[in-house]
């Protein structure tokens, strides 16, 4: 295992456990199971472990297990905080009270906002107490560093960023986001400015291995090296030494030992130009499925109205190119679940970014094609509750 400092020295394991994606039996996570595969990371060198509040059942199972093992010391815990959840600063140590006995443990290693995605809702937070409840868990040992999760576009994120002395962020980062959401110039900004970079979805949620497009198979099967899709996609992250450690919600014995030896042998300068080619004729291998010819460059922003343009491209092409759900997922985290939100529907079809499109897209067209297909019943009552919550 190869490891990378973070802010404050300490060294991270460059392969971190996300504790999402337990395997479930019933609706319930397979205890046993995941303590064989958690373990297996643990020993192999693993010493990053990532879970969340509303991960249904993953918090108490990490808390168990590693009470069961009795290796809380060997590793780091982060969790998030489900901000949008809460309504002062007292329901934050409520849950906060919760989490701390959830994971069995006195302190958290690494507590983050989870999917902060825009100012505004910072400065909310700010405003009901947050910066001083975070000193205060900071000063008294219980929160060992304070970051934040993201799903957004780069120039949010940027600011988000400079917004507060943050200890970490999370982003979503692959070789197919390199220019979206926070995207390669994020990373780099971040990195710039001395802030550790934890990557989330580097398979996009296991897509760009179960789900690659056929042509795509045949040429990781003629890689002359054996290499796997997985194998490729995590070393084209640990080749970029911004990277500070990498999340894989491993639910096999077969995906840890693969994953540790991957992350054994991959360092920055690990990827040759081989293997560069090969990822790039995969990439337009995938781009093929795509509806909307978008680069994510941002020209067409701000948009008057508040619409995320490059990112309700980025979750319509998703959907065609990886599911329908995974698409409609992200477009919710992105755009529904933002302080101002930033939904597609909200186009006044004013034809601004139009004009401003180097790809020459028919912007008001696509997004109204864009909202009929993300926006679905349950997308609008999500958004509506998520509008409700935020009037009290």
């Amino acid at each position: 295992m190869q490891y990378r400092k973070d802010k404050k020295g300490n060294s991270l394991s460059i392969l971190g456990y996300g504790c999402m994606r337990f395997t479930r039996q019933r609706g319930v996570i397979d205890l046993d199971k995941a303590e064989a595969e958690l373990m297996a990371a643990i020993e192999g060198g693993v010493d990053y472990l990532d879970t969340a509040y509303i991960y249904p059942g993953s918090e108490a199972a990490v808390g168990e297990i590693l009470k069961r093992r009795q290796c809380r010391d060997r590793v780091y815990l982060a969790t998030k905080l489900p901000h949008y959840m809460i309504k002062s600063i007292e329901g934050v140590e409520r849950i906060f009270r919760e989490q701390l006995g959830r994971l069995q443990t006195d302190h958290i290693d690494y507590y983050l906002m989870h999917m902060l995605t825009d100012i505004a809702t910072w400065e909310r937070l700010k405003g009901r107490g947050m910066v001083e409840w975070i000193q205060e868990k900071l000063a008294s040992g219980q929160i060992r560093n304070i970051g934040f999760s993201y799903h957004g576009n780069t120039e949010m994120f940027k600011r988000l960023v400079d917004a507060y002395d943050w200890d970490l962020c999370q982003i979503q980062y692959n070789y197919m986001d390199e220019t979206s959401q926070a995207g390669v110039e994020g990373l780099r900004y971040a990195h710039a400015r001395g802030l550790p970079v934890i990557v989330m979805e580097p398979l996009r949620g296991g897509r760009l291995v179960d789900l690659l497009p056929g042509m795509a198979k045949e040429l990781f099967e003629k890689d002359g090296q054996g290499r796997t899709p997985a194998e490729l996609a995590f070393r084209w992250l640990y080749d970029q030494p911004e990277v500070t450690c990498v999340l894989s919600g491993m639910n096999s014995i077969r995906m840890v030992e693969e994953n540790l030896r991957t992350a054994a042998q991959a360092y920055p300068g690990c990827m040759s130009d081989a293997d560069k080619k090969l990822l790039e004729q995969v990439k337009k291998e995938i781009q093929k499925s795509v509806k909307v010819g978008c680069t994510g460059c941002g020209y067409c922003m701000p948009c008057p109205n508040g619409v995320d343009i490059p990112g309700t491209f980025r979750c319509y092409n998703a959907m065609y190119a990886e599911g329908k759900k995974s698409g409609r997922r992200d477009y919710l985290q992105c755009t529904a679940l933002r302080r101002d939100p930033s939904s597609a529907s909200q186009c006044i079809r004013c034809g601004k970014c139009e004009s401003h499109c180097p790809q020459h897209i028919e912007i008001r067209k696509e997004l109204r094609a864009a909202a009929a297909g993300l926006e679905t019943i349950p997308y609008k009552a999500v958004k509506w509750a998520v509008r409700l919550l935020r009037l009290y």
